[in-house]
């Protein structure tokens, strides 16, 4: 514990330059008597740094001092390696980069987590996209994360799903997610903060006007925000069915023991869940909506009399 501490105390010292003991408390979650304890070991194991006596002293390194310590424990070591996304940072045009930083990383660790990383590039590989659907096409994706980085506003001609069909608007792209395999780009526009899927972007021209990000605005709250909302949407009604414990588990129902379970279970559509449940066979019956119920019915039977011939 403690010398994990030293080690992040030294890489501050060295990122940030002077910084006072109580700063250096905060940073650390620790007294500034354990601060002064610390400086002290630091200063006995040969580390070059002294501190500034006075209202803006501090402690600082020695200039021209840097240390080749990473920082890393051998689990955050591992999840720097299994972190990296090789495909989504090439689609960014950022595969050399992540290549050439993750060889740089590697050189700079220690030989015991060198061996670490090496074993997570070995043993696990993170695949993104689903199963069941080819990969988006997105030609425009390195055009939009290039806008995202330099803060530039561009105009989009963009495809959805209702009229008009295709729509041009200006936007202010502030950010990119890659959810299940697919990008969305997330930008400030005349209607306020919306999000575009980047494969549905039909054209896009740039533009040097620069913009600035609305004060307050974090990606992954803002995304947190969506996803609540987006599901909300999606299930605007319910059914009454009845499950078997089969059932009730491919459902994540919970099932009331050997017999059969009656539940109530949201659902987006009639449509969409008459698809749904005709998956779970003969380990669901629908009771409601009545509309519902007669649709599986009515395919049933003429399953049914498909077979028969």
């Amino acid at each position: 514990m403690r010398a994990s501490r030293l080690v992040t105390l030294l890489l501050l010292l060295q990122n940030r330059g002077r910084m006072t003991a109580e700063q250096l408390a905060g940073e650390l979650e620790v007294s500034v008597r354990t601060v002064y304890r610390d400086v002290q070991a630091l200063a006995a194991a040969g580390i070059p740094l002294y501190g500034d006596a006075g209202h803006a002293g501090g402690y600082r390194l020695v200039d021209g001092y840097r240390t080749r310590l990473t920082g890393l424990t051998a689990d955050e070591a591992q999840a720097a390696f299994l972190a990296a996304l090789p495909g989504a940072a090439a689609e960014l045009g950022l595969g050399e980069a992540l290549a050439a930083a993750q060889l740089k990383l590697r050189a700079a660790l220690p030989a015991e987590l060198r061996e670490h990383a090496g074993r997570i590039q070995e043993r696990f590989l993170l695949d993104a996209p689903g199963w069941y659907g080819d990969a988006d096409d997105t030609p425009h994706l390195a055009a939009v994360a290039a806008a995202v980085w330099a803060r530039r506003a561009v105009v989009l001609r963009y495809r959805r799903w209702r009229a008009p069909e295709e729509i041009e608007r200006r936007v202010e792209p502030y950010g990119l997610v890659l959810k299940a395999g697919r990008w969305y780009l997330v930008a400030a526009g005349p209607s306020g903060t919306r999000t575009y899927r980047v494969d549905q972007i039909v054209e896009l021209r740039e533009s040097d006007q620069q913009f600035v990000v609305s004060e307050g605005f974090d990606l992954a709250t803002y995304w947190t925000g969506y996803l609540a909302d987006f599901r909300a949407r999606l299930h605007t009604g319910e059914a009454l069915v009845r499950l078997t414990p089969e059932g009730a588990r491919r459902l994540g129902v919970a099932s009331g023991g050997e017999g059969w379970t009656e539940a109530r279970v949201p659902i987006e559509s009639v449509d969409h869940a008459h698809g749904e449940f005709l998956r779970l066979g003969a380990d669901v019956e629908v009771l409601e909506p009545a509309e519902l119920r007669d649709r599986i019915a009515a395919t049933v039977r003429a399953l049914a009399a498909r077979y028969r011939r």
